[in-house]
Formats: C-alpha cells, sequence, structure tokens
C-alpha cells in the first residue's frame, strides 16, 4: 500500500498507478454510503485489469475553513489508509486541503491533477461531489469534462438504510455524540474505531485492581463520556475483550482533557508507547461521581461483568469490521 502526501509540485505518478480507476472523497468514517463508492471503484479496477486509487483530503476542509471548532474526525488519515488497504487498494493520495487549494478552478482541478497527472482512466464518487472555488464543478460538470478528455466518470447515488434515509458522516457523528455506538455501527459496518499511543496516568488503577490502558484521543473528539464495551488491540495484532470509560474521572480528579482508559480482561503487560486501537460495540453508562473508591471499585467491577457479557453475543459485521477488530 502507498500512501501519497503530494504537495504543489506533485512528482511523477509511478508509472505503475497511471491510468486507474479513482475514488474521490473524503470518505471520514468510510461509512456504507462510502463503501458503495469504493466497491465501484474496486469493481471497476478488477474488470479493466488497472490499479485503484484514492484521491483524498487532508485536513478535513471544514476543519481549514472553521480551525476553532474542528470537525470531529471518525477515521483519521492513518486509519483511513488502513482500512483501504484491508479492501484492496493499491494507493491512497491524501492531498494537502488549504485555502489557496479551494480558490483553485474546477477546470484546473480536472486538468492538473486528474489528467496530467494521475492520468485517470475513471473517475467514480457520489452523486452530489462538489469541487473548485465556489463549488463550480458538480457532476454536470464532471461528466462532461470526462466527455472531452477521454475519462469516463461513474456517479454513485445517495445510500440508504432500511428506512430509506441517507447514511452519512454527520448522522454517525450525532449518534456518537450519544453514546449510540450500537446504532453507529450499522450505518459504519463496522464498529466505530480509535487508534492511539498508550501513555502513563496516575496509575489509580492499578492500585484498585483494575489496570489500564491510558490514550489520549484529539481534542476535537465528540464521543460521549460513558463507559462502554470495548474490544482492544495492541501492537502484537492480539485481540482482546475490554472495558473502558471516556471522560474526565469525576470520582477522582473530574479536570482536565478527557481520557480513554481501558481495562483488558486477562490480561497483564507493558503496552507504554504502543499504538493501540480501541472498537466500541455497546454504551453501558454515564460516567458518574462516587461517594469514594470502595462504591467505585464495586461498580468497576459489575461493568466488567456486563462488557463480558455483551462481547460475548456480538459477531463481525462485515469485512471491514473484520480487518479492524478481528484480524
Amino acid at each position: 500500500m502507498t500512501v501519497f502526501h503530494r504537495n504543489e509540485t506533485r512528482e511523477p505518478l509511478p508509472d505503475n498507478l497511471k491510468g486507474g480507476v479513482i475514488a474521490i472523497g473524503n470518505f471520514d468514517g468510510m461509512h456504507r454510503g462510502h463503501q458503495s463508492v469504493l466497491d465501484r471503484a474496486l469493481e471497476i479496477a478488477k474488470e479493466r485489469g488497472i490499479p485503484a486509487l484514492v484521491l483524498t483530503f487532508e485536513p478535513h476542509p471544514r476543519t481549514v475553513f472553521k480551525p476553532d471548532h474542528p470537525v470531529f474526525r471518525l477515521t483519521p488519515a492513518p486509519l483511513k489508509a488502513r482500512i483501504l488497504e484491508a479492501i484492496g487498494f493499491n494507493a491512497v493520495i491524501e492531498y494537502p486541503f488549504d485555502r489557496t487549494f479551494s480558490q483553485r478552478s474546477a477546470d484546473e482541478f480536472v486538468h492538473s491533477i486528474l489528467i496530467d497527472w494521475l492520468h485517470a482512466s475513471e473517475v467514480v464518487t457520489g452523486f452530489n461531489f462538489h469541487f473548485g472555488h465556489d463549488r463550480q464543478g458538480g457532476p454536470a460538470f464532471l461528466m462532461n469534462a470526462g466527455s472531452k478528455n477521454g475519462f469516463g466518470v461513474t456517479l454513485i447515488d445517495a445510500y440508504r438504510d432500511e428506512n430509506a434515509d441517507v447514511v452519512s458522516s454527520s448522522r454517525i457523528r450525532e449518534l456518537l455524540v450519544e453514546g449510540e455506538v450500537a446504532e453507529a455501527a450499522g450505518l459504519l459496518g463496522y464498529r466505530y474505531t480509535v487508534e492511539a499511543e498508550v501513555i502513563g496516568g496516575e496509575k489509580l488503577g492499578r492500585s484498585l485492581g483494575f489496570p489500564t490502558a491510558n490514550m489520549q484521543l484529539p481534542p476535537e473528539t465528540e464521543l460521549k463520556a460513558g463507559i462502554y464495551a470495548v474490544r482492544f488491540r495492541g501492537a502484537d495484532g492480539v485481540i482482546r475483550d475490554a472495558v473502558a470509560s471516556y471522560g474526565r474521572r469525576p470520582t477522582v480528579t473530574d479536570n482536565g482533557a478527557p481520557l480513554l482508559e481501558t481495562f483488558v480482561f486477562d490480561f497483564s503487560g507493558d503496552l507504554y508507547g504502543q499504538i493501540c486501537s480501541v472498537s466500541f460495540f455497546g454504551y453501558l453508562r454515564p460516567e458518574l461521581k462516587f461517594d469514594g473508591l470502595e462504591p467505585l471499585v464495586a461498580q468497576i467491577r459489575q461493568d466488567g461483568e456486563e462488557a463480558r457479557a455483551l462481547l460475548a453475543g456480538v459477531r463481525p459485521l462485515g469485512d471491514i469490521d473484520l480487518f479492524i477488530a478481528f484480524s
């Protein structure tokens, strides 16, 4: 898997990646709607025997235009690239997005990137994809450009759930804000997953008999504070059941940035410094402030039992879920 971080100089694309199928989009969340676009791109590439690439943009455009309110990312770039590799793409192009880039015309985008640089054979994107200054490039513009310049364009309709509601990243974010991780999984097609380095903490959990792997999530994360049934994957690739707390630890400190603290069942070992992932399977309860450590410990034991019971009955949702939480 090759991830390209291209600047305006745009070094030549390797010959073996030119002339491929280009799936274009932000793809934050890699949800079922995104998967319908990506699956079609892979199908076309396989049918024609040509490479399949993803063209995406970093950072997220909403964060560029509203830096004081960065978007709550569902799949940061490294995780997104891993998923794209797992489902079969040959390369990911993380094109730098800034205000200068946003001022470029739609015609310049087509000619300088899709034609001159990528030598696109086919472009696959969502039905509502817009690009260029003032969003001047849309589906009709792209179709016309492809007709004039010799590349195909495939537009994918909105993906709807069983209630005929459109699946979108914003809708999934709203569910996570409410702690509805099971419902979010239904739209994602896999369990919401975070990755971060395990850092040192106050070691209170260890003194109480429940050592935790502590992870600092990005400050824009809006996951509801509370206790979750999760699965934890360490750097060794082994998946273990666990229970996690996300929040500000009101019984002990009730200050500072939210922290994800995961108690991994039946495990002992040093995880410090490792990049680990946590997949969320169920919301157990809100974050509470207890009157001392004894009731806190009793509740932690109960939370662990509930998490074990919940996790005992779950199954993978699909291929991406298999990759994130079970490979």
